[in-house]
């Protein structure tokens, strides 16, 4: 019965297929090496086409370098792995509905939107919020109340207070959902919604709830009133497209409310499970003007993936009382991978490049190319209070090696790293200089700064900031600080190990 219950598992099928379709390949390979001073023929071009691909696309050198690796070390086998899952190709259909959708939402924001104008004397915060408008797809706003949550647990209390208050829509949308008290709770409230009339929407990654969610859930919700929709379903095919995931953390609550950050749904996030310790994470609240960026940036991808039309105009509350004296700036934004903007990596440059003072930083993982690094050592020998804080216990024991690999160089640049000894962090926030603040799902590695779809708020002069700095210190007096000696007492296996892992650290 167990051995059933595996063979039939999604996830032992999917990789079954898979694992089939890579023999086949390497198969037919072995059945014409008869043929073989033709078909090296055939390897050649395909080799240097995969090449000149790599080196004039557009990626980031690091990704070019690790796909460069297995092209020109591993005869056939590497050239057909990339263009299986190196090579960027983008369907039209695609491009046509993305283009559809963002310009309905640019209707929408000159419809319901206000322009706000940030002081003309604060050119550094203009500039960042200029690009961020341009690139990010949500403008500035103001007229909005904040509250930073600094736990998981602070995060679900609160959610499930502002989901009771919905009477128009609940709009969700996140990269994991597992069933326990976390999802049980809130998916009691949203049926419950949903019989009263509220429209509740939810979206989630299919990769990312692969080993969490029953296949076809979606139908389960649908049969339960709640409209679902599954962000790229994974299917056995070998695909690059795969690589794109909805890492996204939203809630929306009739566009007066919204939570996003690094938390998913389910039981480790509010610590009802131990994993790997104590799991630290955060997350913020908005209720005001900037929740209706994060209602656009729901409705543009739902309808992306479900091809349908909404008037996104109708969703919008209304006017906007008067809600706090909080004089601040908020600007929600997305990123998305098939423009090849870097849109992630160039907020996080612009903060640190920025800074006078000091950047704190929290991120479950530590793995950037050499624009973050030098950006960091640089304000760090700048004389910039640079700190970052990483898990003491990770969630991945491999690209857990790989953040600790880049600890030397930024320690001895003079940036501080401190790791959280009682267990993961998974929180992802920037403070800088006690104005600017970054909440939102964006980790510092390769596959949220390049690959995922993301979100996040940029906040300047906001209550918030304070709080976002509050929390970093309080933390950190749960943190180990990290040596030059620590780092450089690891056995020469352990480096070795680690170099080998950093090659490869841009496909992790």
């Amino acid at each position: 019965m167990k051995l059933l219950k595996i063979i039939t598992n999604r996830v032992f099928l999917v990789g079954v297929l898979l694992l089939i379709q890579l023999l086949l390949i390497v198969g037919i390979l072995w059945q014409f090496q008869e043929y073989f001073v033709y078909f090296y023929a055939v390897y050649v071009i395909a080799a240097l086409f995969a090449i000149l691909s790599i080196i004039n696309s557009r990626r980031n050198p690091a990704y070019k370098i690790a796909w460069l690796i297995p092209v020109m070390l591993l005869p056939y086998i590497g050239v057909v792995i990339y263009f299986i899952f190196g090579h960027l190709y983008v369907r039209s259909d695609f491009v046509n509905r993305m283009r559809k959708v963002q310009v309905a939402e640019t209707r929408a924001i000159e419809q319901t939107v206000e322009k706000v104008a940030l002081p003309e004397n604060d050119m550094d915060a203009i500039i960042q919020s200029n690009y961020l408008t341009n690139y990010g797809l949500v403008p500035l706003f103001k007229n909005t109340k904040s509250q930073y949550l600094p736990l998981g647990e602070d995060m679900f209390e609160s959610m499930k207070i502002e989901l009771e208050k919905a009477e128009k829509y609940i709009f969700m949308e996140y990269f994991i959902i597992e069933k326990g008290k976390m999802w049980d709770e809130i998916l009691e409230i949203l049926v419950r919604k949903a019989e009263q009339g509220v429209d509740v929407r939810l979206m989630y990654d299919d990769f990312g709830c692969m080993f969490t969610l029953p296949h076809r859930y979606d139908l389960e919700l649908e049969k339960m009133g709640i409209k679902s929709c599954v962000f790229n379903p994974f299917v056995p095919v070998l695909s690059s497209i795969f690589n794109n995931r909805n890492h996204r953390k939203i809630t929306v609550i009739d566009g007066k409310v919204a939570f996003t950050g690094g938390a998913n749904l389910a039981d480790e996030y509010i610590n009802q499970i131990d994993r790997f310790g104590h799991w630290k994470d955060t997350a913020i609240r908005l209720e005001g003007e900037a929740a209706w960026g994060f209602t656009l940036m729901f409705l543009t991808l739902w309808d992306f993936v479900r091809g349908e039309n909404d008037v996104y105009e109708d969703y919008h509350p209304g006017h906007f009382p008067e809600l706090s004296d909080d004089e601040g700036f908020y600007q929600p934004y997305t990123d998305i991978p098939f423009d090849e903007e870097s849109l992630s990596s160039n907020v996080y440059l612009s903060l640190i490049n920025r800074a006078d003072h000091y950047v704190y930083i929290t991120t479950p993982y530590l793995i950037i190319d050499n624009l973050l690094m030098e950006a960091l050592c640089n304000a760090a020998k700048s004389g910039v209070d640079v700190r970052i804080q990483t898990p003491h216990i990770p969630d991945k024991w491999y690209v857990h090696a790989v953040t600790r690999s880049n600890y030397d160089q930024l320690i001895e640049a003079g940036v501080k790293i401190y790791e959280y000894t009682p267990g993961f962090i998974h929180s992802k926030t920037f403070v800088v200089d006690n104005e600017y603040a970054v909440v939102g799902s964006i980790n510092m590695d390769y596959r949220s700064l390049y690959l995922h779809i993301e979100c996040g708020v940029w906040m300047y002069k906001t209550t918030a900031v304070q709080e976002v700095y509050d929390d970093f210190i309080a933390t950190q007096a749960l943190c180990q600080e990290i040596t030059i000696d620590e780092v450089r007492r690891v056995g020469w296996w352990r480096h070795l190990g680690r170099a080998v892992l950093n090659v490869f650290a841009p496909l992790m």
